[in-house]
């Protein structure tokens, strides 16, 4: 799959309304959403259904075995499960209610073997947040993190280079990518990779990039890798595992998150820090379908769109994106 090819035609075939030619009737609902909920979720009440602008898609990365899946399973369910079962994919979501608004995260916890190129070249894409995970006790796996790094920042320049038809000669310009490298299994005794040596080349990129030294096994330090990676996002931090209200999900109920609560404006500015986030809450979304590798092109089409036709743009939160009426920009 060229996925350079896909990004150059969907951006240039677009009908008079700005939707690709051939584009099916319900392309603007999918590609409005961004990582929005996807048919068969469970998320069906309009008052858990979250803004476009509250929809973030989190990849996991990295060599085989190194802990990705346990990393998730603490992260959603605080569980650990000792044996190893290859992942091919798994696709996750959580939806939150933090200070009345809604916010859902999908997590793609991809393959380390990574047989399919193209694949993880549309993961790196549709991602908005990455988790590189290595071990500690395995240089090869902390190369392989760097490399990943270096992969995800060039191929979102020169996807949004090639959106807007302009040879990759001109000046690159740096995107916003916000990313935890994870140094998982530090409870090994023996380590092939220090601290200080990890912690390093994290300083020596840009501010969007922090590493954490944690454990899956011991469930250390979990929490401060989601931590830091929604910090240097700009996300709400009650996002993080423990920092909000866990609440299981009602087999067959039609919304996933409890009713808010009644709100009480006049009294709502007078809360501790403790209160407001006792009031954070979050759920797995039960049975949720990955979305199509369709609706993820038509993803990948928007998000490469607007990289080109925003290049330069700073801002201090994630990248966030929406559609207009003939093209694509950078909300």
């Amino acid at each position: 799959m060229d996925l350079s090819a896909c990004t150059n035609w969907l951006c240039a075939k677009r009908q008079p309304n700005g939707m690709p030619a051939g584009a099916p009737q319900d392309y603007q609902s999918v590609v409005t959403s961004g990582p929005g909920p996807s048919p068969g979720s469970s998320s069906s009440c309009d008052d858990v259904v979250p803004p476009q602008k509250n929809c973030f898609r989190l990849v996991m990365l990295g060599s085989a075995r190194v802990g990705k899946t346990c990393l998730v399973a603490r992260f959603l369910g605080g569980k650990f499960q000792e044996s190893y079962t290859p992942t091919i994919e798994d696709f996750h979501r959580k939806l939150y209610r933090i200070r009345g608004e809604i916010y859902q995260l999908d997590i793609l916890d991809t393959s380390g073997n990574h047989p399919f190129p193209a694949m993880r070249r549309l993961s790196f894409l549709t991602g908005d947040l990455f988790v590189i995970v290595f071990s500690m006790d395995s240089r090869e796996t902390f190369e392989e993190a760097i490399r990943l790094r270096e992969q995800i920042i060039e191929t979102k320049i020169n996807a949004g280079a090639s959106s807007t038809g302009v040879g990759l000669t001109r000046k690159k310009t740096l995107p916003r990518v916000p990313m935890v490298l994870a140094g998982n299994k530090c409870d090994k005794e023996m380590r092939t990779v220090t601290v200080e040596e990890a912690q390093t080349f994290c300083d020596s990129q840009d501010s969007c990039c922090a590493f954490v030294e944690t454990s899956a096994k011991r469930n250390f330090k979990v929490d401060e890798v989601f931590y830091q990676l929604f910090l240097v996002a700009n996300l709400p931090l009650e996002m993080a595992p423990n920092h909000h209200k866990r609440v299981s999900a009602s087999f067959g109920a039609p919304c996933p998150l409890p009713p808010s609560a009644p709100g009480h404006h006049g009294k709502k500015y007078h809360l501790s820090v403790k209160r407001r986030l006792s009031d954070a809450c979050g759920v797995v979304t039960p049975n949720v379908r990955r979305p199509s590798i369709r609706t993820d092109l038509m993803i990948m089409r928007t998000k490469t769109c607007s990289l080109g036709e925003a290049p330069g743009s700073s801002s201090n939160s994630p990248i966030r994106w929406r559609r207009v009426d003939n093209g694509c920009i950078l909300q």
